[in-house]
């Protein structure tokens, strides 16, 4: 079953093996809102790592009843951390989701070799997955918070994490455009040139699982009136399922822009880890966090 929108990715959680999401530093009432539906809908069990006080405190206040929720005590925000990974590393959680610690902290957790979390030539980065009513279906999108200006080995990387982030959505075949400024090949710009060597990789065989065309400009990736006004055919043009994006600085702005401006509904994990984590930002709604966490369950 392809998956059209958040309503299916939710629906499609609940029907699959409900999984365990480790909280780190449960305390705060924005992050226990939105994990409090996904326990309601029943796709987790809830794992709060933290000062169990102020984690039954911040309960309290929801009203949510603490007996559906497993408090591993720990007095700091570092140590909220640690417990989760040993939660993790001993199989006792399927998913981590970031609480109230600050994002440079929690990553230094995820990237501390010790800690085992990062497979040996594995690379995190940030995937989104979004709904805009203006588009016909979801877009699947890389990497808006983590890598900030990805090298080529990171690119090729990304494309297979989104070519097999679409697959777990039931996209059999996903599109993917690699974006640039133009959809010219021009060696000055780094983007177009790496957009070009990943569609070539492509149409070798040496990216497989889906159909990778690039360099394209944003507007030739989403609207088949702006291709063929261009002159650019190609089948993923007006019709991409995913996009990778050049750096940090174009896929944050497409991400708040949309969000923010557009009403889109979105999601967004950390890939790449042994285990998929949700790292919401603080301004990012309940419903947000609750699409994240469906969409880090059907990626476990």
């Amino acid at each position: 079953m392809q998956i059209r929108n958040f309503t299916d990715m939710l629906e499609t959680a609940c029907q699959r093996q409900v999984k365990r999401v480790v909280v780190v530093n449960g305390v705060d009432e924005s992050t226990l809102e939105g994990l409090n539906e996904a326990v309601k809908m029943g796709f987790v069990t809830p794992i709060l790592t933290g000062d169990t006080t102020e984690i039954l405190q911040a309960l309290k206040n929801l009203e949510i009843d603490p007996a559906k929720y497993r408090i591993v005590d720990a007095p700091t925000a570092k140590d909220a951390a640690d417990r989760a990974v040993e939660l993790v590393n001993a199989g006792e959680a399927d998913l981590v989701m970031k609480g109230l610690i600050s994002t440079d902290k929690f990553m230094k957790v995820l990237l501390k070799k010790e800690n085992g979390l990062l497979p040996s030539n594995s690379t995190l980065f940030h995937v989104s997955v979004m709904h805009n009513v203006n588009y016909h279906k979801l877009l699947i999108f890389s990497d808006a918070a983590v890598i900030p200006y990805p090298d080529l080995r990171q690119k090729i990387m990304m494309t297979g994490h989104l070519i097999q982030t679409a697959h777990r959505l039931g996209i059999a075949d996903p599109k993917v455009a690699v974006i640039a400024p133009t959809e010219q090949i021009i060696i000055s710009i780094q983007s177009c040139m790496d957009g070009a060597t990943i569609a070539k990789m492509n149409e070798h065989g040496q990216i497989e699982g889906g159909l990778v065309d690039g360099p394209m400009a944003l507007d030739v990736a989403l609207d088949r009136y702006s291709a063929e006004v261009k002159g650019f055919t190609s089948p993923v043009a007006g019709d991409a399922d995913c996009l990778l994006f050049p750096n940090i600085d174009a896929a944050n702005v497409f991400y708040k822009a949309n969000s923010k401006l557009a009403n889109a509904e979105m999601s967004g994990i950390i890939a790449g880890a042994k285990v998929p984590v949700v790292v919401s930002s603080r301004g990012d709604s309940e419903r947000t966090k609750l699409n994240s966490l469906a969409l880090a369950s059907l990626l476990s």
